[in-house]
């Protein structure tokens, strides 16, 4: 599961850097459950869903601000077109959620591991 939260400052590029890195990424199991295959070698899926609550500035007062969240005009482009390169370097179907929708996902977490990623750092 992929939850992609656009920021204002994010581009198509940001998008091309991201979704190289995910289908590249070796954090699946091999046959000595060593994270050492990328997502395309395993056949798995990914599902993406927009969550631009990943943007939240805290520092300040009890209320987040999600003053750095991309608004959905800016947002949406980008993540569509994210989603459309993941398909390409995967060669499947990807499964996402509805943009901007109130949308209830379950995630069951196979091992320990989550992982984010920033394409600012």
């Amino acid at each position: 599961m992929v939850l992609l939260g656009v920021e204002t400052e994010d581009t198509r590029a940001d998008a091309e850097w991201l979704a190289a890195k995910i289908a590249q990424l070796r954090i699946m199991p091999d046959e000595n459950g060593m994270m050492n295959r990328d997502v395309m070698e395993t056949g798995g899926e990914i599902l993406v869903v927009s969550q631009f609550t990943l943007h939240a500035a805290y520092k300040k007062g009890n209320r987040p601000s999600f003053i750095k969240a991309a608004r959905p005009e800016q947002a949406t482009p980008l993540y569509e077109y994210f989603v459309e390169l993941l398909q390409q370097k995967l060669q499947k179907p990807i499964a996402t959620g509805v943009f901007g929708a109130d949308m209830q996902v379950a995630l069951v977490n196979d091992g320990p591991v989550t992982i984010v990623m920033d394409t600012r750092e």
